[in-house]
């Protein structure tokens, strides 16, 4: 019955702001929502569940402390921004007339997604047993580094657009000189904190969806896809080069020959 209460609360927030974005012409914002409903489905389950109270408290610091910083950081940049994000732009463009019907689903899947990515935090928050052992404290430190590597990539990212001789130019300096997207990348490997976490706790193979379906949607649907075709848009031929010679997802060294061969 828990789980069906937070699936409809999921499912009725995103439909709430569906119609508002119908007026706003920001879907952008539903971003920070996805963001904001798993830390509160998190900080939920760790009021409610029935886990050993260390279990239940590792919730509250790992999804709440990881939901507390990205919503923070993406409610800031989307109120800086009187224009909607050029993922979503690219998505309205796409479809054209079907741009509502598209967004309504999509609304409905991130509904569904924000749900499934909050059932780690169930499954931690159900454990019996307080044992702190090693995969605990393992998940601990990825958690750790993935929470730092993202927002250290944030931070850089902001730095670089916020000096107007970057205006237009492609961000190279720091991790994104290793990555096109480190932050997706961090993203992504925050999500294997909590299997490590959950090992031998009841339904602990829940936690293992989180990383798989994170991996499909940045790599293949609304994250990589369309934040690459906008960058095309605005930085054309710097951009192809940086595509050329930078690692799409994982961090990785630059391709220096690449250039020389094309």
């Amino acid at each position: 019955m828990q789980l069906l209460i937070a699936f409809f609360f999921c499912l009725a927030t995103m439909i709430a702001l569906w119609l508002w974005q119908r007026r706003s012409g920001r879907a952008d914002w539903v971003d920070a929502a996805w963001a904001a409903l798993i830390g509160l489905q998190a900080l939920a389950w760790a009021v409610v569940g029935d886990g050993a109270l260390e279990k239940r408290i590792l919730v509250v610091l790992l999804a709440g402390t990881w939901s507390f910083r990205l919503t923070q950081h993406l409610v800031t940049r989307l109120a800086a921004e009187t224009n909607e994000d050029g993922r979503y732009r690219a998505m309205r463009e796409h479809f054209g007339r079907r741009q509502q019907s598209f967004l309504f689903f999509f609304f409905i899947v991130q509904a569904v997604i924000a749900w499934l990515f909050a059932l780690p935090a169930w499954v931690v928050a159900h454990d019996p047993s307080p044992t702190l052992s090693g995969w605990v404290i393992a998940g601990v430190a990825v958690w750790f580094a993935s929470l730092a590597g993202e927002s250290i990539a944030d931070r850089q990212l902001a730095n670089f657009k916020s000096d107007p001789d970057n205006r237009g130019k492609v961000c190279t300096v720091g991790l994104w000189r290793y990555s096109r997207h480190p932050n997706y990348f961090f993203e992504w490997l925050h999500w294997f904190s909590y299997p490590l976490v959950a090992i031998g706790a009841p339904n602990a193979w829940l936690a293992w969806l989180a990383p798989v379906v994170m991996l499909v949607f940045l790599y293949r649907l609304s994250g990589i896809p369309y934040t690459e075709k906008q960058a095309l848009k605005s930085r054309g031929e710097a951009y192809r080069e940086y595509q050329r010679t930078t690692s799409a997802f994982f961090p990785w060294p630059w391709k220096k020959a690449v250039k020389g061969k094309r």
